[in-house]
């Protein structure tokens, strides 16, 4: 193989021959922490972060305003909710739509159970 102008060049100026060409063992950060994320245990984190971010439109202005979701762990998704009527109202009346949005959107493995709780 004929070496280019360039590499002569470098070649002569430090008055070694350059070495092999490398392969490009570069990588997108995203293909990284996918890679990583399993592994160090952030795949949950991840997808709650995911849930958190997606929780006003899952439930609507009102109560999101008055809950924060909390932890994901073990299937069980964690709400704290700053009233005890709005507690009320979403484990009695919304709490099978609500998990049926959530089932829909981020899978039925992911979410089990959700948990209200005064916080």
């Amino acid at each position: 193989m004929q070496r280019s102008a360039r590499r002569r060049i470098i070649e002569e100026w430090r008055g070694l021959p350059e070495g092999e060409d490398r392969p490009d063992r570069t990588m997108l950060l995203q293909d990284v922490l996918k890679q990583l994320a399993p592994k160090l245990g952030f795949e949950t984190r991840l997808k709650q972060e995911e849930i958190a971010a997606a929780w006003g439109e899952i439930v609507g202005d009102f109560f999101a305003r008055h809950s924060n979701p909390a932890k994901l762990q073990a299937g069980v998704f964690t709400v704290d909710v700053l009233q005890p009527t709005i507690m009320y109202e979403l484990d009695r009346h919304w709490k099978p739509v609500i998990l049926e949005k959530l089932r829909k959107r981020f899978g039925s493995k992911l979410i089990k159970e959700i948990r209200f709780r005064m916080g």
